[in-house]
């Protein structure tokens, strides 16, 4: 069994016009999981707005008092252009956030080990006052906090292969070493948002919790498990976390514009059946959250490939 945390809401956010992150992309993949062969196994339940206790704890008060205030005066975008918003916006981000606190409480008090929250907007890019990259509040960092200080978990493992670098999650658990969080992604020389350089390995007690691995244009399946298994595996056994929160962004496909890496569907699940096998191994839960993806064909494709992996299919 694993559980699907959604809300139709999430269809209200609405950044503009020919938007790439639009809002078909969360109810698609929805749509798509529960007619097809892995329904029968799914439960789907609806999250709540996150408190503000919980947004506080990742972002500046005064930042979310400006974000606020923006989708309430009708603005139509927040910390530059990419970052389209309107008066739902910042409730729906609200929502978002809380799937991942739902998330977190589904695998801790109803035994699953498998929780997937396609939500939108997305978050990984999201700093602690700052917007950026269709990015809002960051989800992840939002439900790792959750995680953290409500369920006392100790050692959180962060896996980020979107393909673009998740710069607001790096920035958010820099410093610390009971978050390790590991991104793959583009040259940071060629792609958005210019970070994720491999001497970028955290800061203070942080230092060695960071893991960036730039990839070159065309990477592909093999170069990726060749990736995980050689180099990210080994640190992550060291690591031995007790929870694995997934930022799955699956704009690494090889037929999404938005990145020049070539992994398939079967990449994606081979590289999530990898992560079962970790999540077995170390008896960690694992909560996966969607952020990038936007050709609608290698979006739902990847998805129900990627919920495959992570169940054993």
């Amino acid at each position: 069994m694993w559980a699907l945390v959604y809300s139709p809401r999430f269809q209200d956010h609405d950044p503009g016009e020919n938007h790439p992150e639009a809002p078909w992309r969360a109810e698609a993949v929805v749509r798509f999981l529960t007619e097809g062969p892995l329904a029968s196994e799914m439960t789907l339940v609806a999250p709540s707005l996150a408190p503000f206790a919980w947004l506080k704890a990742v972002h500046e008060e005064g930042y979310l008092m400006a974000f606020e205030e923006a989708c309430l005066r009708l603005k139509s975008h927040f910390h530059g252009d990419d970052n389209g918003i309107c008066f739902d916006t910042f409730e729906v981000a609200r929502l978002a956030a809380g799937a991942v606190i739902r998330a977190v409480d589904l695998v801790e008090n109803e035994g699953y080990s498998v929780v997937f929250c396609p939500v939108r907007p997305p978050g990984h890019h999201a700093g602690p006052a700052r917007a950026q990259g269709f990015c809002f509040l960051n989800n992840v960092a939002i439900g790792v906090r959750y995680w953290q200080e409500n369920y006392s978990l100790k050692r959180i493992l962060i896996l980020d292969w979107d393909a673009h670098h998740g710069n607001g999650l790096q920035e958010v658990f820099y410093r610390e070493k009971e978050v390790f969080y590991i991104s793959f992604h583009e040259d940071p020389r060629l792609s958005f948002p210019g970070t994720g350089f491999a001497e970028e390995r955290g800061a203070g007690a942080g230092r060695g919790y960071t893991l960036n691995l730039p990839l070159k244009m065309g990477t592909g399946d093999r170069e990726y498990l060749k990736l995980l298994r050689e180099v990210i595996f080994p640190q992550v056994a060291a690591f031995s976390p007790q929870g694995i929160i997934i930022a799955a962004g699956f704009d690494a496909h090889r037929d999404d514009d938005f990145s020049f890496l070539n992994l398939t569907s079967q990449g994606f699940k081979a590289l999530a059946a990898e992560v079962r096998a970790w999540s077995e191994k170390f008896s960690a839960p694992v909560i996966s959250v969607l952020e990038g993806g936007y050709e609608p064909g290698a979006l739902l494709a990847s998805a129900e490939a990627h919920l495959c992996g992570l169940l054993g299919h």
